[in-house]
């Protein structure tokens, strides 16, 4: 990634010179198809881009990552793109108070999902693209000014091969064969987009008649590959549409800005989705090729949401430089579940962002590269790796609090000024809680302080004092804790609820108080003479952003009677604090496990029950000392057996258990069950094995060697599509052997011949759990090639194969002084590659204080 990068303090300085009056665009894609001759695939990119300088004489640059520029014109001169161009900018000198520059270069087709994608479909041959930019790769597609803040009105026109379809932002029309494009409202570079191919393509229409009497039309469509097509529901896809567009329609008071709204299905997409305006991008992934749970709808129509919300909180109004990323992000995910909620059929989808999302926030808030909400991004490289949990899930659980401190009406109505104050603008903190305090009355610079400009997640702890009877509270007090290396506490607005067991045998809630806890220790009056609890939940109803602790009799409590907790949500939440204590190491990982074993079986919530899998194999696989793996993994393996064959014929609960059971099966029984239902020598009543659960019982038989190679060409010829391809080749490196780890290591780090969708799949199945060994020699390669890795791939590929390849299965003390020696080795290399691995060092840690925790259990 050599001089593709961008400073913010460039950024700035070239924002306060330049602004922007328009783009056209002009892409030639009919190389997409044909034989290349053997050279790498390119594509003519023709810009013109119209821009203004506030100080005639000064020099800049524009941007671009291309193989070769044919022409660089400024001002009607002619430029040396030799002298002027250095592979990532155009050096732009002596400008005019008016400008005009075009370039003509030749750019090239991405296999990394960066830039414009090209995949060709191995079911049919066909060709499809798409682009996908954030946060700053359409210079890879177009020359440009590649920071937010410089927006513009865009046109593109597009030539593609003889009976395709183009699609961009706006609305477009072919002539003479020519795709051209209507011009765009003022966007930023990275929400600009173009699809081409033969997409399978479906309409709809969205109308809504205003208070006023105004009526608001907008065309929807909705695309995916041909061969996707017959599992394409696009009925719930334009369902879902609709809603959402109703809901904030409702909530945000301006109405949709950008004319149509496409939703593009597409294959080896690097993200969830993309919220390109007019033309949002998502990975094919959420189109269900086989039978899923409701989990996975609900997972699909929060996706749908989120990108949504986006038109106004990301698109319409945009954040000045990426330090504010979570002006769009935390606010899209926070309206992501808020609208699910409150327009679809997904009631429930607090208690997943409570068990799912949050998860993903704590865990990034305890490593050492956690930031505040409003981060410190010194460049591009900091901006890639901060979609993360902090600014996604904190950020929206930060959201969820700051709806429950101001109130919900003073919120919406902060938003609503917020965008009318703000339309196609950029803004910085400053502009949103200025609007918040005006709507709400309340100060919002010490909430900020608190909440948005620090990092670190604080543990909130009941303590229950009862009467000298034993019969009813005398004091019940909340403590508040931050870590020594986070130590700042803060304001939580909470629910505090107390449980106990009815005669029938059932917990539930007999009482609650809503609080406030800012001090370490938090007396709250209102609870003294309440009847002694057995459950104490500190953060019901999930009003705030904290780890749940329990005083010991609510956690004897819950090891005896959580599955009786009648509330969906309260039982959410004691699972997520259960597995934050067990992460923490104050929870034995194999008493983590027996309360699986014990109640999930009895969890209503499909989300929650396969949250709780995925948990167990964490905690099997990471946390658990290492002379238990193997008993614990018997006792899950017998028990998802035991809930697959009592759960009800046909049901989602039984398909979670059967993809459990496949998961942790290791034993010659089990593989042998596997295989025998995938034969059909053995049934299990209601369990249909499609094809997507064929490859689920696949990868535990290749990774134990009882499915050879021979075995997984077979099923690639029943399931010869792109999907299959990729189900195959992470079976294929999933193979217990010496030469097939060899190969699928030099296939991923030697060589950049995978897409990124295959280096994905590889590196899936190069990391089994029950493949410590085999795997070892490969920590030391991993040491001596991250850097030249980074270096030398896309940043997305070096994410991909530093997360994917850290040898976290070697979790012995000596693989972190290998990662302690590599790190002080290299204190000069890219802070965005020392960030990957200091997080994987960090989880290594944790890792082994929590197998400690485990193994003093058994003493």
């Amino acid at each position: 990634m050599p001089g593709e990068n961008l400073s913010r303090d460039e950024a700035r300085e070239r924002a306060a010179l330049l602004s922007v009056d328009g783009y056209e665009v002009s892409l030639d894609l009919r190389s997409a198809v044909g034989d290349a001759g053997g050279e790498p695939r390119t594509f003519r990119s023709v810009t013109t881009i119209r821009f203004r300088c506030n100080e005639p004489g000064a020099s800049s640059f524009a941007d671009l990552v291309a193989p070769s520029v044919t022409s660089v014109s400024l001002n009607g001169r002619d430029l040396d793109p030799g002298e002027v161009f250095d592979g990532s900018r155009i050096l732009l000198e002596d400008l005019a108070a008016e400008n005009e520059l075009v370039v003509d270069a030749q750019c090239a087709y991405s296999r990394t999902g960066e830039g414009l994608h090209r995949f060709v479909d191995p079911e049919d041959g066909e060709v499809y693209l798409y682009t996908q930019y954030e946060p700053a790769d359409a210079r890879r597609v177009f020359a440009n000014f590649e920071q937010p803040d410089l927006k513009a009105p865009y046109r593109f026109e597009v030539r593609a091969p003889e009976g395709w379809t183009v699609w961009s932002n706006g609305t477009g029309e072919l002539a003479d064969g020519v795709w051209r494009f209507a011009e765009t409202k003022p966007i930023s570079t990275y929400i600009t987009c173009v699809v081409a191919g033969p997409y399978h393509y479906v309409t709809d229409t969205y109308t809504r008649t205003f208070e006023d009497g105004t009526k608001l039309e907008i065309p929807l469509g909705a695309m995916c590959r041909k061969g996707l097509a017959p599992h394409f529901d696009a009925d719930d896809v334009f369902l879902v549409t609709k809603q959402g567009l109703d809901f904030f329609h409702d909530h945000f008071d301006y109405p949709y800005p950008f004319g149509k709204y496409d939703q593009a299905f597409v294959p080896e997409y690097n993200l969830g989705a993309m919220e390109n305006p007019g033309l949002v991008t998502f990975r094919e992934e959420y189109i269900f090729r086989g039978k899923v749970t409701q989990a996975s709808y609900e997972a699909r129509a929060n996706v749908i949401l989120h990108e949504m919300a986006h038109m106004w909180f990301g698109d319409l109004v945009t954040m000045e430089w990426w330090d504010d990323l979570w002006l769009k992000e935390s606010f899209a995910d926070f309206m992501g579940t808020f609208a699910n909620v409150g327009a679809t059929r997904f009631k429930d989808a607090w208690i997943t962002f409570a068990n799912r999302r949050k998860a993903w926030a704590y865990r990034a808030d305890q490593l050492p590269s956690t930031h505040p909400i409003t981060a410190d991004i010194r460049d591009l490289e900091d901006a890639k790796l901060n979609f993360d949990g902090i600014t996604y899930a904190k950020g929206a659980s930060v959201l969820k609090q700051l709806v429950a401190y101001v109130g919900q009406d003073a919120f919406l109505e902060g938003s609503r000024r917020y965008f009318k104050r703000n339309a196609y603008g950029n803004t910085r903190l400053g502009d949103l809680l200025s609007v918040l305090a005006e709507t709400s009355g309340r100060d919002m610079t010490a909430w900020a302080a608190s909440w948005l400009q620090t990092a670190g997640v604080n543990s909130l702890t009941p303590q229950v004092l009862l009467d000298t009877e034993g019969g009813r509270i005398a004091e019940l007090a909340i403590l508040q804790e931050a870590p020594e290396s986070r130590p700042e506490l803060r304001p939580h607005r909470i629910a505090v609820g107390l449980y106990r067991r009815t005669p029938e045998g059932a917990v539930e809630r007999y009482a609650r108080v809503e609080t406030d806890v800012h001090e370490p220790r938090t007396v709250v009056a209102e609870l003294a003479g309440a009847e002694a609890p057995e459950l104490v939940l500190v953060n019901d109803d999930d009003l705030t952003y904290c780890k749940v602790r329990f005083d010991e009799t609510s956690l004897v409590t819950l090891r005896s009677h959580l599955g009786a907790l009648t509330d969906p949500l309260a039982r959410a939440l004691c699972w997520s604090a259960l597995w934050n204590m067990t992460r923490d190491a104050l929870l034995p990982a194999r008493d983590f496990v027996d309360l699986v074993l014990r109640f999930a079986g009895r969890e209503s919530d499909i989300g929650v029950l396969q949250m709780l899998h995925a948990w167990a194999n964490s905690a099997l696989a990471h946390y658990a000392a290492p002379d238990w793996r193997e008993t614990g993994g018997e006792l899950l393996a017998e028990g998802a057996l035991r809930e697959l064959r009592e759960a009800e014929p046909g049901s989602e609960h039984q398909l979670a258990w059967a993809r459990f059971f496949a998961s942790v099966a290791s034993a010659e029984p089990d593989l042998k069950l596997l295989a025998d239902l995938l034969d059909g020598t053995v049934e299990i009543d209601g369990l249909e094995v499609d094809q997507e659960l064929r490859w689920a019982f696949l990868e535990p038989l290749a990774a134990h060697g009882a499915a050879d190679e021979s075995v997984l060409a077979a099923e690639l010829v029943r399931d010869d599509t792109a999907s299959g391809k990729r189900h195959q080749v992470r079976c294929l490196a999933a193979r217990p052997s010496a030469p097939v780890k060899a190969q699928a290591w030099a296939q991923v780090v030697e060589s950049d011949a995978l897409s990124n969708a295959l280096v994905e799949a590889t590196i899936s199945g190069f990391q089994q759990p029950s493949q410590r060994e085999l795997t070892a020699p490969y920590a030391q390669l991993y040491f001596a090639a991250i850097e030249r890795v980074w270096r030398e791939r896309s940043i997305q590929i070096g994410m991909d194969v530093v997360r994917g390849l850290f040898p976290a299965y070697q979790d012995r003390p000596e693989t972190l002084d290998a990662t302690d020696a590599w790190l002080e080795a290299h204190r000069d290399a890219a802070p965005a590659l020392r960030r990957l691995v200091l997080e994987a060092r960090d989880d290594l840690a944790r890792a082994l204080r929590a197998q400690e925790c485990d193994a003093a259990a058994d003493r």
